[in-house]
């Protein structure tokens, strides 16, 4: 029988994140909704669509600039990025702009209700709609943008010099950078910043946006955790927004523009994202104290700040005459590389990519802010699929029957030993222990959150508080003290800091996330945990106290022994053995524990 159709509100549909919904987004899925129930036909749907995204802000509005935020001091990006899509995968993106629309979306209301697929199928969101006119190369768009002011010095031509050295690292840096550069540029123009800034990644993280730093600093904008946290990009056992492409892209320009604000400059603003603000004021009045000019190249700073934009102006040059070093582009089309898909219900990562048709390798390079095999519709609202495969995945994900997430979230009652909490939630210890990567001799403190297989015939996803607040807390066995320690100027290793504090080698990495093989920059902190100082003195006295009580036992005994020895000796000692004898033979009956005599 078919129900009454009631009009959607905007308030019937909340996003899952706690934040503001997209209108484009809440449109369409309001649509959608209404077409499984029959409610809407296609043709209202796509005219509906096509208003929400004409009215809506396309890009990620919900991360707002935090006036007065601080910036942490950045590391070198990581090297030379591990795998690297193939050059026909950039090239794809090159597919019209016909080749997804809302008009396109055609829900099998036949197998609506077959499984969970049915109830999370939604609409791909065209997040940067392909420019009117000439799309053919965003290389020329991008070149026609430069408004950085420009760097002709001997470091320029330096890191001109190292790169044009490597065609084969910077044919990798491109042909990755092309899945990104049209959403960032589009991101650009918007703000009217300069669009030579949209090559900040390259310098950043070669444009990776799994790049993880020596000192922490992460995603393809490599943002510090602190930093990160200023900017709302949420960090958590689940997710980390400091990889999310669009996330951390609107985060970044943010801050670029506060430092833009601050500083009147951009070279000094590119100086304050990478050695943080507070140190370039500090310059700055250094040299106004001294008399002296306050530009870039004029301000003392640490040899990374300096060559930082440098590096930049390398990288605009060599992209804007590649033929004069040796260089070939591949062909970018001025044209989305990818599309925003609603996340209606948790979903496992692998099965996801297996809907949209691509390999789980391509996914996570468009979705790098996850951080577990399952995605929490609560906390990830949308994930970010190939521009030709977003239709793909919202047809298969309708017709999908039974469960879209084997794994979910479960939050430890008190605090528990590995041991116990598997108990609980029915696997194995070694297994927990895997899966959460729970390293030994730790407990788990009440109130973490750990991943675990979710039950069978279960369809209740994990809560919105727990998506966006789950961390994993542990304690080491007995009464441990946290200790932070900074590493010195040489630096150091797992291996020495272990060694030094009497540690295990694979303690001190779990608890700090590193490998046992790896070193901790200069300045870094360092966890590890130790027992509390008079804990550890007393178990040391006890067991010198236990060591120590046998053999004075056996000192006693043997001494008494030899004592009794001298009554079979001559004449002249028979006094002397007679005097010992009988006090050496009571302090062995004392020394072997009987009782004294009663004399």
């Amino acid at each position: 029988m078919k129900q009454a159709c009631a009009p959607l509100a905007p308030a019937d549909l909340r996003p899952a994140r706690g934040r503001p919904a997209r209108a484009g987004l809440v449109a369409i899925s309001g649509l959608l909704i209404g077409l499984l129930a029959g409610c809407a036909t296609p043709s209202s749907l796509v005219a509906t669509a096509g208003r929400g995204m004409a009215e809506a802000t396309l890009s990620d509005p919900t991360l707002s600039t935090s006036p007065g935020a601080s910036a942490d001091a950045k590391s070198e990006p990581a090297t030379d990025p591990i795998t690297d899509a193939t050059a026909e995968a950039a090239a794809a993106s090159g597919a019209t702009a016909h080749a997804v629309r809302p008009a396109s979306v055609d829900i099998d209301t036949r197998t609506a209700s077959a499984g969970e697929g049915a109830d999370a199928a939604a609409a791909p969101l065209l997040l940067d709609p392909p420019v009117q006119g000439d799309d053919s190369d965003l290389w020329l768009r991008l070149r026609a943008g430069y408004a950085l002011p420009d760097l002709d010095n001997a470091l320029v031509r330096k890191w001109e010099t190292y790169y044009a050295r490597r065609p084969d690292y910077m044919e990798r840096m491109v042909e990755r950078g092309g899945r990104y550069l049209f959403h960032i540029l589009e991101e650009v123009d918007k703000r009217g910043m300069p669009a030579d800034l949209a090559l900040l990644p390259f310098i950043e993280s070669a444009f990776n946006p799994q790049a993880v730093s020596h000192a922490r600093a992460s995603g393809m904008w490599q943002f510090m955790p602190a930093t990160g946290r200023s900017f709302e990009l949420q960090q958590n056992l689940f997710r980390d927004d400091r990889r999310d492409v669009l996330a951390s892209t609107q985060a970044a320009l943010d801050y670029l523009q506060m430092l833009h604000t601050q500083f009147g400059d951009w070279h000094l603003a590119l100086a304050a994202y990478n050695w943080g603000q507070g140190n370039v004021q500090r310059a700055i009045r250094r040299n106004q104290a001294a008399r002296k000019p306050t530009d870039y190249e004029s301000l003392r700073m640490p040899a990374e700040t300096r060559n930082y934009v440098p590096k930049l102006q390398a990288v605009k040059n060599l992209l804007l005459r590649p033929e004069d070093h040796g260089l070939r582009l591949p062909p970018l089309k001025n044209h989305p590389f990818f599309l925003s898909m609603p996340i209606v219900r948790d979903i496992d990562v692998a099965l996801a990519a297996r809907l949209a048709g691509i390999e789980l390798e391509t996914f996570q390079q468009l979705n790098p802010q996850l951080n577990k095999p399952v995605i929490l519709a609560a906390g990830t609202p949308q994930v970010l699929l190939p521009y030709e495969n977003a239709h793909h995945f919202a047809q298969a994900l309708a017709q999908h029957r039974g469960p879209l997430a084997s794994w979910t979230a479960w939050v430890a009652p008190r605090t528990l030993t590995p041991a116990a909490a598997a108990e609980l939630v029915g696997l194995s210890e070694a297994r927990l222990r895997e899966i959460n990567r729970i390293p030994p001799r730790m407990r788990v403190r009440a109130g973490s959150t750990l991943l675990v297989p979710r039950a069978a015939g279960s369809t209740q996803d994990v809560t919105e508080h727990v998506a966006n607040t789950a961390m994993l807390a542990l304690a080491p066995e007995g009464r441990g003290r946290r200790v932070v320690l900074r590493v010195g100027k040489q630096g150091d290793s797992v291996a020495a800091v272990a060694r030094r504090h009497r540690l295990r080698a694979a303690d001190v990495a779990a608890w700090n996330n590193v490998s046992t093989q790896a070193r901790f920059r200069a300045g870094a902190q360092v966890i590890v945990y130790k027992a509390p100082v008079r804990q550890a003195a007393t178990k040391r006295k006890a067991q010198q106290r236990a060591a120590s009580t046998p053999r004075k036992a056996s000192a006693k005994a043997r001494a008494a022994t030899k004592t009794e020895a001298k009554t079979s000796k001559p004449r002249g000692t028979a006094r002397q053995a007679t005097v010992g004898a009988p006090q050496a033979a009571a302090k062995l009956r004392v020394a072997q524990g009987e009782a004294p005599s009663a004399r």
